[in-house]
């Protein structure tokens, strides 16, 4: 492969009957241990597609899953408002049972690629945050990361089934994600040793995303680097 990313969309089937899209990244070494990166509303974007080539230049096999497939294949919006409504209508649209098997299609897949040497960690964004706690929940991975996750507290009590390490990073400034939200994560993740919580100052949500107003590239680089500690203390 030489010093190179390698991308290719795969097809996936379902559990439930029909079959997906995924976009992988492969590292240039070749191989490595498996990420889900787990998309916003806005669908499997060109930020989405360049995180996954920024973890797999990191030594990481990167699999995005089209999660809005049922409703809206291959969806890519914008972040106007008219798009971001579109995005939340899908969202609310979506099924988590489904979706919840779809991510374990998804680590099935992903460990059936040669080049993945077996480990599976999630991370996702805002609606990916949720799906990357549900993955921890329901997807047999073997740790997770949530960036701002929306929605969490209506799926908090999935943290009985979760038993690998968690990453929660939140926005200070949050304008999607309540203050109120991130002391609900506190108490329900209260007394695990492998769960750890970050606050950001001085940002607001969606730091992460570089075609995003709210881009905030200082916070977007610490947590990147905090994300990957975690990744390399829980996937060696």
């Amino acid at each position: 492969m030489g010093n190179e990313i390698e991308n290719s969309w795969i097809s996936i089937e379902s559990a439930r009957g029909g079959s997906f899209g995924a976009f992988v990244s492969y590292p240039p070494k070749g191989f490595g241990p498996g990420l889900l990166v787990l998309q916003e509303i806005f669908g499997v974007t060109e930020h989405i597609r360049g995180v996954c080539n920024q973890y797999a230049l990191d030594g990481f096999v990167t699999i995005a899953p089209d999660i809005f497939w049922r409703n809206s294949p291959r969806t890519e919006l914008c972040y106007d408002p008219s798009s971001t409504q579109k995005g939340l209508e899908l969202f609310d649209q979506l099924n988590i049972d489904m979706v919840a098997s779809d991510l374990q299609r998804t680590v099935e897949a992903l460990k059936h690629i040669p080049a993945c040497t077996g480990r599976i960690a999630s991370l996702g964004f805002c609606m990916g945050g949720l799906l990357s706690f549900v993955a921890a929940a329901r997807a047999n991975v073997d740790t997770s990361i949530i960036y701002y996750g929306s929605r969490l507290e209506m799926y908090l009590d999935l943290i009985n089934d979760v038993t690998c390490p968690l990453l929660f990073h939140f926005a200070q400034n949050d304008s999607h994600v309540s203050s109120e939200v991130v002391l609900q994560v506190r108490k329900a993740t209260k007394g695990r040793k492998n769960c750890r919580i970050v606050t950001h100052e001085d940002c607001d949500h969606g730091f992460n995303c570089w075609d995003r107003n709210s881009w905030n590239h200082k916070v977007a680089t610490t947590a990147r680097g905090q994300s990957l500690v975690h990744l390399m203390e829980s996937i060696p």
